[in-house]
């Protein structure tokens, strides 16, 4: 068993919006942590479809949900990753990747790709769907 997850913002939005994969993310919210980066894209994508976010931080945070912000060590790690052959993925990927390794835990996403990239990038991936 682990003692938490980092979530996606794709695995997050998947359960926000009721998509395949929301019952697993729920399971876990506990226990989760975002990325201040993923956070953003979070934020990003639910304002282009219309949807108030006024309070969405606060009721994930009394849910469980850590907010994990994006420091100079999670930084270079999302950097040593695009180094070490991760150059397919973007920034915000790379910043949740970044903040697997640097708290040790798995990471939880809908991406399937991300399952391929084994050793570029040193962390459990557990796709949702």
């Amino acid at each position: 068993m682990t003692d938490g997850f980092v979530v996606d913002a794709s695995a997050l939005l998947a359960m926000l919006q009721g998509e395949p994969g929301a019952d697993a993310v729920a399971m876990i919210l506990a226990t989760s942590v975002v990325s201040a980066v993923n956070w953003s894209e979070v934020v990003q994508k639910a304002r282009s479809h219309g949807v108030d976010v006024t309070d969405l931080g606060q009721d994930l945070t009394h849910l469980g949900v850590e907010f994990a912000p994006f420091t100079t060590v999670e930084a270079s790690a999302a950097a040593d990753l695009w180094h070490r052959g991760a150059r397919s993925l973007a920034l915000a990927d790379r910043a949740c990747i970044a903040t697997a390794q640097v708290r040790r835990l798995p990471v939880v996403t809908t991406d399937r790709a991300w399952a391929s990239l084994g050793s570029h990038i040193d962390v459990e991936v557990r796709v949702i769907r």
